[in-house]
């Protein structure tokens, strides 16, 4: 079957099953490997990609589901490292080992998308889905507040 993406901004047709998990077409046919592989069954954050704006776990989702959709990938979000929240992970030296990061700042800017000036309660809620095996937690709070203009102290 012929799935029509755009994907980042560029237009794909892919010949995929319909059921191939997003993932798999982001980083073994488009090569974007930014996103990551982690658990494979939702739980811990790391494949999270943007399609129309929402956060979504890439590694249970259908390709089917992004069929004439748009899907933005951590590569998509600033090509450049320039989105604010890229900048505050840099700036506050929020990874350790880095695996979490990508699916975190995905979830990050599609919150700051939707609530600009979140609390601490909103960023916690929005972000408890995703997993750091480093225990990151606090630094990455005070990355989203830092990139939506909010007090970091």
């Amino acid at each position: 079957m012929s799935i029509r993406l755009r994907v980042n901004g560029t237009e794909h047709v892919l010949d995929v099953d319909p059921e191939m998990p997003l993932l798999w077409a982001l980083r073994d046919l488009l090569t974007l490997t930014g996103t990551k592989y982690g658990c494979g069954q939702a739980l811990c954050g790391a494949c999270v990609v943007h399609i129309d704006g929402a956060a979504v776990r890439s590694c249970v989702t259908p390709v089917r589901r992004a069929d004439g959709r748009e899907v933005m990938t951590i590569e998509g979000l600033s090509p450049d490292g320039s989105h604010p929240l890229q900048k505050a992970w840099v700036d506050l030296a929020v990874p350790q080992c880095g695996f979490c990061q990508a699916g975190q700042i995905m979830t990050a800017a599609a919150l700051l998308a939707k609530k600009p000036k979140p609390t601490d309660a909103e960023i916690d809620q929005s972000l408890a889905g995703n997993l750091c095996r480093c225990g990151t937690y606090t630094r990455i709070r005070t990355a989203v507040k830092k990139a939506a203009g909010l007090p970091t102290e």
